[in-house]
């Protein structure tokens, strides 16, 4: 990760928008295993879909778990990278780089899976 995603002995480091609105939050939680380069590259795929598709409505917790192993249990983590949306409900898993940006975002019921989007 970069150095502001850089995780703490306190738990996931957070990394929010710059812009939080009172509408639906999106809070996700990736799981990486160091920083290899599948974890930089799903972080930043993240970070960019993020920007473009949820705006300010949105919360990244990135959870080490060479640091923090006991942290997988919770959200039953069997590979990494895996990413974790946490709200809004239900709960859903991705796993993987996050480099298709239309399965990240189907995944994350961020856009329908058939239609145009309009943004």
């Amino acid at each position: 990760m970069t150095k502001d995603a850089a995780q703490n002995d306190k738990g996931p480091e957070l990394i929010e928008s710059d812009t939080m609105s009172d509408q639906e939050t999106y809070i996700l939680r990736l799981y990486v295993a160091g920083q290899t380069k599948k974890s930089l590259t799903a972080f930043a795929n993240l970070k960019e879909i993020c920007e473009k598709h949820l705006g300010g409505r949105y919360r990244i917790e990135v959870v080490d778990l060479l640091e923090n192993p006991q942290l997988a249990k919770g959200d039953q983590i069997l590979a990494v990278p895996t990413l974790v949306r946490r709200l809004p409900p239900p709960i859903k898993k991705i796993i993987g780089d996050l480099s298709n940006t239309e399965r990240v975002l189907v995944g994350l019921d961020i856009r329908p899976a058939e239609g145009p989007h309009v943004q």
